[in-house]
């Protein structure tokens, strides 16, 4: 089905319940976020749960990188806050900068995840780049409104995903 490629390896309800020393434990190196209702709300700060999140990420080794299609003026203050680095102006869904995240990292595709909140820019980016996708859910309902009207083409999307993961847990 034509829409399987917007279809995330995990959907989970926020980046703030991962079990990150499990992932470390199954090879996990490192971890591409979105930044903007991935971490925190469209256009906050880097709040205490973000930096704390980071810090714990680093300290089991896990390398970091921000991809985010915002202009770098956001990005850049976000990544100082957490002490990650960062690609601004990421052009999601290419492939391009995926990699260059890896390679900043100096990752590979079966040891990366990425985080992020879209299914058309971030899981699809993901997706066509191999790499292991989770989508979770935006951590605030106000956004742009261009992403707003992405939204109900989402819904339609999980909608299948939710029918195809009930087929395949029976």
């Amino acid at each position: 089905m034509i829409l399987e490629q917007f279809y995330p390896k995990e959907w989970l309800e926020s980046v703030y319940i991962i079990d990150w020393e499990a992932r470390q434990k199954q090879g996990l190196c490192g971890v591409i976020f979105d930044v903007d209702n991935t971490l925190v709300p469209h256009g906050a700060p880097a709040n205490e749960q973000a930096v704390a999140l980071f810090r714990h990420l680093h300290g089991l080794g896990i390398k970091t990188c921000l991809l985010s299609n915002n202009k770098e003026s956001r990005v850049r203050a976000f990544a100082r806050q957490v002490n990650s680095p960062y690609i601004h102006k990421a052009g999601k869904p290419g492939v391009k900068n995926y990699m260059r995240a890896m390679e900043i990292m100096g990752t590979q595709r079966r040891t990366t995840l990425f985080v992020g909140d879209q299914l058309f820019t971030d899981v699809y980016g993901a997706n066509r780049c191999g790499i292991h996708g989770i989508l979770v859910n935006p951590i605030h309902p106000k956004e742009e409104i261009q992403i707003v009207l992405k939204r109900y083409l989402e819904v339609i999307v999980l909608h299948f995903y939710k029918k195809r993961r009930k087929e395949t847990d029976r």
